[in-house]
């Protein structure tokens, strides 16, 4: 190859990087729904580029993220998978769900060894955080499905925090959690005598036949169709970011979670295969959500906004 052709296709491929680079601003809560995004932002930061140019914001609250994507402050954010049709009907539409990040990552722990089926929970009783949200909805459907009354056969004790749950399960010998991860796997490596009784998870697509969804990325509208080539750049980003922090859970991937301090790397390592990091997206997305979605409406309309979002919430490229 001639030194003037070997130019020209230089030439060529910058302004091919030029066309399809933007200014990316991204947000997402501390915990498994920002693991997925880790490598993408340790390569960003360390000048590994795809064309875009990233921004990114990590929170510890959907409270303090939320204003952040309404105001127009960001152009995507990964928040709760509920708070997105939230979020979808509040904007009147302004927002698009554009992958799942985070499958379930709910399990019911006891510090024992008495609990093997959901039918062992009754007369139990269960301490959890996360009344009104996700938590709540999906712990509530299980034990009915699998035909507890709540109140009667078995009992939930609703604390306003993850700790005093574990708090609680040490003082009560015979109660038992239901912690989401990282959380589940902190307190097994601080307490030996704790461990995972019941995967929340599976126990919800055995009877729903859709799989439980704890985080969904969303984009604004007026982003996607301003900038529709760099959030496909984003989004096949994001999945090779997701797969390496996955497949490196035991070595760098705990090691960048850590860097970013979204949980300690020795948590990080043991937790990361529980946390069912993932970026689902397209038709694949759509069917999933839109399923999750409806069984939390039924359950409470207000948890969804008051209605099922709409299929223009569901983005496909």
């Amino acid at each position: 190859m001639s030194k003037r052709i070997y130019l020209m296709l230089l030439l060529i491929s910058a302004a091919l990087l030029a066309v399809s680079a933007a200014d990316v601003s991204v947000a997402a809560l501390r915990g498994p729904t920002a693991m997925g995004l880790s490598k993408l932002m340790y390569d960003s930061e360390n000048g590994i580029s795809d064309g875009n140019s990233y921004s990114f914001t990590l929170e510890g609250s959907p409270d303090a993220v939320v204003p952040m994507i309404v105001r127009g402050d960001v152009d995507i954010a990964a928040i709760p998978g509920n708070l997105a049709a939230v979020l979808y009907q509040r904007t009147g539409g302004k927002v698009e769900a554009i992958g799942i990040n985070t499958l379930g990552v709910l399990y019911i722990v006891e510090n024992g060894s008495s609990v093997a089926s959901v039918e062992d929970l009754e007369g139990k009783t269960i301490y959890s955080a996360g009344k009104g949200a996700t938590p709540e909805y999906a712990l509530q459907h299980v034990l009915k499905a699998y035909g507890l009354e709540v109140g009667k056969d078995v009992r939930i004790e609703w604390k306003s925090e993850h700790a005093e749950c574990v708090a609680a399960l040490a003082a009560d010998r015979d109660g038992v959690a239901m912690l989401p991860q990282p959380f589940a796997t902190t307190a097994m490596m601080k307490n030996s005598g704790i461990r995972i009784a019941l995967d929340l998870n599976e126990l919800w697509q055995e009877k729903t036949g859709h799989v439980l969804i704890t985080g969904v990325t969303v984009a604004r509208k007026d982003f996607i169709e301003s900038d529709g080539a760099a959030l496909g750049t984003f989004l096949d980003s994001y999945k090779a970011s997701v797969d390496y922090i996955n497949e490196n859970a035991a070595d760098d991937g705990a090691a960048i979670v850590g860097h970013y301090g979204i949980v300690p790397e020795a948590v990080a390592k043991a937790a990361i295969p529980y946390c069912n990091i993932v970026l689902v997206t397209g038709d694949e997305m759509k069917a999933s959500l839109s399923g999750y979605l409806d069984i939390l409406y039924e359950q409470n309309p207000q948890s969804v906004g008051g209605a099922v979002p709409g299929d223009d919430f569901y983005y496909s490229r």
